[in-house]
Formats: C-alpha cells, structure tokens, sequence
C-alpha cells in the first residue's frame, strides 16, 4: 500500500475525523441552561456541520484531479460521506433540541450521547493508523465502535419503552421519541464509518 503520512487524501481525512470529534466534544459537553442557551447550542453544531460540508467537497474535487490515489477512490469517499453522516445526525439532533425547546437531557439521552462520543473517539483514532499505514490496529476501534451502536439499540428499546409507561403528553411523546430515534441514526452512521474503516483493511493490509 503506497501510503505517504503527509497524503492529501489522509490530511482531508483528519481534516473531517478532528472535526467531528471537536463537534462530538462540544455536543457532549456543552451545557443547556435556558432556552436561549439552546440558539447557540445549535448554530454551533451548524458551524460544525458547514466545516464538515466543505473538507468533503475538498475530498470530492482532489479525488475528481487525482490520477493515483493512496487507496481506492470508492473507499476514500465512502469513508469521508460516512464521517460526514455522523456530524450530520448530531447537528439535526441540536436543531431539534432547540425547535422543541428542550433544555433538559434526560438520562436515555445522556447515554446515547455518552456512547456516541465513545465511537467518535474509536473513528477519531483509527484515522490516524490509517494515516499511519496500521491498518491492522484499525480493526479493534472498529469493532468497539460496533459495540457502542450495539448499546444504542439497547439504549433505544429501553428509552421508547419507557417513554410509553410514564410520559402522558402525546406532543413529548412524539418530541422525544423523535430525539431517541435521531441518537440511534446517529450510532448506526458511526457503524457505517466501521464497515468502511474494515473493508479498507479487507482491501490493503
């Protein structure tokens, strides 16, 4: 595998992975206190989101130029469209936070959250051995990102279930049904940053 530590395509790819996880960061630990704590909680996460738009169009136009690429063009996009996917999910669920006024995460959420920045770290590291030409090592951060989408199945029964027992508004119902559901979208992109991250070992290691 003929792979550079300085190869645009691995730079553009840190690029999105440092991104995400900064955003994966501030979503997690950024804190609500009133409603208008909520307005910059989501234009943030956009701001996030709009960097993300622009290094996959980077990637897009250096793979349009490129006559040799460090691995196949196909996984380098996948690759880049997935990590984007997952910046995507957590700025849609800011948006929603905000459009419902919802100040206060409840404990399903919070464990959605902590499990998602969880894989997000996973992703974050398996870039750099895939920087770093360790493509073998790549695996054990894919397989634990998997295993935090495995929890947030688990996480997502258990909060709709829930939800159903004691909450008697039908409007939160569908507000935080609507929430839990976007945690788990979420979770399920990061596993497809997995998938990726295993087929460029199946490919080249």
């Amino acid at each position: 595998m003929a792979l550079k530590k300085n190869d645009k395509f691995m730079v553009l790819l840190t690029n999105i992975s440092t991104n995400l996880k900064e955003s994966s960061n501030f979503f997690t630990e950024y804190k609500l206190k009133n409603v208008s704590d909520l307005k910059i909680f989501s234009e943030k996460m956009k701001e996030y989101e709009t960097k993300g738009d622009t290094f996959v169009h980077d990637v897009i136009r250096e793979l349009n130029d490129a006559f040799i690429t460090p691995i196949e063009r196909e996984d380098i996009l996948h690759l880049a469209i997935s990590m984007d996917d997952v910046l995507d999910g957590l700025e849609s669920c800011a948006a929603l936070f905000e459009m419902y006024s919802i100040t206060q995460a409840d404990d399903f959420m919070l464990q959605f959250v902590a499990a998602i920045e969880g894989s997000v770290n996973e992703i974050d590291k398996a870039i750099g051995l895939l920087t770093g030409k360790k493509l073998l090592a790549i695996r054990e951060h894919a397989i634990k990102t998997k295993d935090y989408e495995s929890k947030c199945d688990n996480i997502l029964r258990q909060s709709i279930k829930h939800l159903f027992a004691v909450e008697k508004d039908p409007i939160r119902i569908i507000q935080y049904k609507e929430i839990y559901e976007t945690l788990e979208d979420i979770a399920d992109s990061c596993q497809s940053v997995a998938n990726t991250l295993e087929t460029i070992i199946m490919k080249n290691a």
